[in-house]
């Protein structure tokens, strides 16, 4: 089989200002670096509180608590134009508030590397007993919690980081080794963290999918982290360390990396296991990346704009193999950055767009959207990152000029009919294309879109091992007929793709 269809998809939202305050990358360094500074002075005056990350339009564009067409008729700046009320429940997934958050990040812990204090584990117990998709099980987890007097005395003998909310210390993590850098209480922070966003994106897939945990059978993880220690700093596995988590005991799984093109490789290789009958499902996840909280804080604080990058994004998707009635990915004909195809926006955008839709007789203007690098331009304008999505789309419509596809006075009319406006948190990878697959699934299953694009591209170069780009692609789209194995259907439905296909033939000879 050429396909693999998508059954469900997840996304959900940490909202955690006060772990983007002391350990997003930017203020951390800033604060280890220059210790006080104007920019650590003013950035507390900068802080969402949690109701107004939950009116903020592309939060809720991302869980699907706003349709994209709502989302871009919204008035802007959304900064400065919060929904009337906060939404923190959507379509897909949620924003968690970081108390609950800080509870789930214990309920991940398996090695006593988080502490909770006392009379904050018995609240986060309180507020998580009411949340719809954490089992007992996994309250069964939480902590009763420490005295602060022995939380402080970590963190001030034992190097712990102290974890806050409301500027009072109410936890911390601690350090898994005492010479081991891999091991440090940072390193453990960031990993907990995304692990813990990618249960809360399983949790809510599983919810989605109306599907058991014990249903699972392969889990890909795809963010940017690397579990190890020092002697193999990126061993992984995260795909598993979530899968136990959650529940779902049948499962194995591992980890795939390719920076922000990672979450389009997994979907690929998930897909593919489907397809081939490795695999009866599988499901791509990713949890959030602490280092990317504010980190273009000091451009919002020198403009006077609220610290916009407070949110950990996850998502999770659900596939199984094509039954004929689900959006479908194709595998026949993938868009791949190859070593020899060179690095400039064009050889890209031809590598990943123009060349697959060639292999299948398509034009550029088969494809109803395309989502690449969906990055939340309020949040990179002011850093002088300009409006990603928009260039993406530009890039597009341009080659499909060059090509005589489109006029060029219709290149403007083609961004705005198939580009897209960006919605995500930059979390590196989380905005690679993915946080699109949701509403186009929906958008097809619907039949208000015939096909779409999703594209993530790579930034090799950040890791000093190659000055190569990096990416991949590929198209989902309605299932078409003989798409599916025949076997197992009955005679009605066999007799109605008979005369379904018949009927495709009849209209293709008449066109001749």
């Amino acid at each position: 089989m050429t396909t693999a269809a998508i059954r469900a998809t997840a996304y959900a939202l940490n909202h955690v200002p006060e772990l983007a305050l002391h350990y997003g990358n930017t203020p951390w360094i800033e604060r280890r670096t220059r210790k006080e500074s104007d920019f650590l002075k003013a950035l507390p005056e900068h802080l969402w509180s949690f109701e107004e990350a939950a009116a903020y339009a592309p939060n809720l564009a991302y869980i699907g608590a706003l349709t994209l067409e709502e989302l871009e008729g919204a008035q802007k700046p959304w900064h400065g134009n919060l929904l009337e009320e906060p939404r923190r429940v959507g379509r897909y997934g949620e924003i968690m508030p970081e108390a609950e958050f800080l509870g789930l990040l214990d309920i991940c812990d398996v090695f006593d590397l988080v502490w909770l204090e006392e009379s904050f584990a018995a609240e986060v117990q309180g507020r998580l007993a009411s949340h719809p998709l954490i089992t007992d099980a996994m309250r069964g987890r939480l902590e009763k919690g420490h005295p602060l007097a022995e939380i402080e005395g970590e963190v001030s003998g034992h190097h712990a980081l102290p974890l806050y909310l409301d500027g009072s210390i109410v936890g911390c993590v601690r350090r898994g080794h005492d010479v081991d850098e891999c091991l440090d209480a940072y390193v453990l922070l960031e990993n907990l963290a995304c692990k813990a966003g990618g249960v809360l994106a399983m949790l809510h897939l599983l919810k989605n999918a109306s599907m058991a945990p014990e249903e699972v059978r392969y889990v890909i993880e795809c963010s940017e982290e690397a579990a190890g220690d020092m002697n193999q700093r990126g061993g992984g596995n995260f795909a598993k360390a979530v899968a136990e988590i959650a529940g779902c005991v049948n499962a194995t799984g591992m980890d795939v990396r390719g920076f922000c093109a990672g979450p389009v490789n997994a979907l690929i290789a998930g897909a593919s296991m489907v397809a081939a009958g490795v695999q009866p499902n599988c499901v791509v996840l990713a949890g959030g990346a602490v280092p990317k909280l504010f980190m273009n804080a000091k451009d919002h604080v020198r403009k006077g704009l609220p610290a916009l990058e407070d949110v950990l994004g996850n998502f999770a998707v659900l596939l199984v193999p094509d039954d004929g009635t689900l959006p479908v990915m194709r595998l026949d004909s993938l868009g791949q950055h190859t070593v020899g195809a060179g690095a400039s926006p064009q050889a890209v955008t031809t590598a990943l767009v123009l060349e697959p839709l060639n292999r299948l007789g398509l034009s550029f203007s088969d494809v109803d959207r395309y989502a690449a690098e969906l990055h939340n331009a309020e949040v990179t304008l002011p850093a002088g990152a300009g409006d990603v999505p928009l260039a993406n789309a530009k890039m597009i419509a341009a080659l499909a000029v060059m090509k005589g596809q489109i006029e060029k006075t219709a290149m403007m009319d083609f961004v705005a009919a198939r580009g897209l406006v960006g919605f995500a948190p930059t979390q590196g990878h989380i905005p690679s294309g993915v946080p699109f697959l949701g509403h186009a699934r929906d958008a097809i299953a619907e039949g208000r879109m015939e096909r779409a694009m999703i594209i993530g591209k790579g930034s090799l170069f950040l890791a000093r091992l190659t000055n190569l780009a990096d990416g991949a692609s590929f198209i989902v789209e309605r299932p078409r007929p003989g798409s599916a194995p025949l076997k197992g259907l009955n005679r009605e439905a066999l007799r109605e793709l008979i005369l379904e296909a018949l009927s495709d033939v009849a209209q293709a000879l008449k066109g001749r």
